[in-house]
């Protein structure tokens, strides 16, 4: 009989996905919320529904059924019951959490915010890896991992972390001995420095520029290689704005001229995304990050 009762248990991710959808009354912002996606958001409720034999949900617009209204009921109350518990009986040691993230998002982004975290969680203890966003290498034991991409990630479950613009930039030494900037087409003859990362093709596309990707210039598979090149007068470097905040803010890079194809930015194709393996989101300290992560960069 005892066994029985356990295997009606449901799993806690989907106790907790159906009070999230039945508060918010939307997939997309349940899967913001709880870091997962759409999909897995509607794969949790019918596999709740299956399990407990009811149907949760009447209509489209996410109304509870009579059922699902008591259920949400004994959930909340059950939930509230287990975040109680920690501060009751706190568990020994620290719990560990694992991140991979690209070098320049990690010190332009993530380190200048990570004081926050580690204040509002201090019984987390957070390693940062090294990852490479060109080839997607990151540590073996990684827990969760931030990418950069166009978020086609098949192997993870994954959300979008911040999107960025590009425009491009330059030390003032530079601006003042190549210049003056005006149109796009002053940029003829200019060195510019490459990477694969951000390709020009999406700044000339957007300037109507019927231009090749540049084949000479210094390259550099990282952003924060090539602002330091752009600082050091080695060329004009095609930058994400937010990555670029510590040069900007320091005065090392500057933008090329006030004319509209230099003071506006262009969208950048790729974005920052946070990515793990299915199952990750069951242990509390990597939801925890996830949920704060998310918010604070935006």
């Amino acid at each position: 009989m005892a066994t029985s009762r356990v295997a009606r248990i449901p799993p806690i991710q989907c106790l907790l996905t159906f009070e999230a959808l039945a508060r918010l009354r939307s997939v997309t912002q349940a899967s913001e919320e709880l870091c997962v996606t759409p999909s897995a958001v509607s794969h949790r409720v019918r596999q709740l529904e299956q399990i407990i034999g009811l149907k949760l949900f009447g209509r489209a617009d996410f109304s509870l059924t009579t059922e699902g209204s008591e259920y949400l009921a004994h959930v909340r109350e059950g939930l509230a019951i287990l975040e109680r518990f920690p501060s009751a009986q706190p568990a020994p040691g620290k719990r560990k959490l694992r991140l991979a993230v690209t070098p320049t998002f990690a010190r332009a982004i993530l380190i200048p915010r990570l004081r926050q975290f580690t204040e509002a969680y201090p019984e987390i203890d957070l390693t940062l890896q090294v990852s490479i966003p060109l080839l997607d290498v990151v540590a073996e034991d990684a827990d969760m991992m931030i990418r950069f991409g166009a978020g086609r990630y098949a192997d993870v479950e994954h959300v979008c972390l911040t999107r960025d613009e590009v425009t491009p930039l330059a030390s003032p030494a530079f601006v003042r001995e190549h210049g003056p900037f005006e149109h796009a087409e002053d940029l003829e003859g200019v060195p510019l420095l490459r990477s694969a990362l951000e390709p020009w093709r999406t700044w000339f596309q957007a300037q109507k520029l019927d231009w090749p990707e540049p084949l000479e210039g210094s390259q550099f598979n990282d952003v924060g290689l090539m602002c330091d090149g752009a600082a050091a007068g080695m060329g004009v470097g095609l930058i994400r704005l937010k990555l670029a905040a510590p040069w900007l803010d320091n005065g090392a890079l500057v933008r090329l001229g006030t004319g509209a194809a230099f003071s506006q930015s262009v969208p950048s194709p790729h974005a920052h995304y946070l990515c793990w393996r299915t199952g990750t989101m069951d242990r509390w300290e990597c939801a925890a990050f996830a949920a704060w992560l998310k918010n604070a960069v935006v």
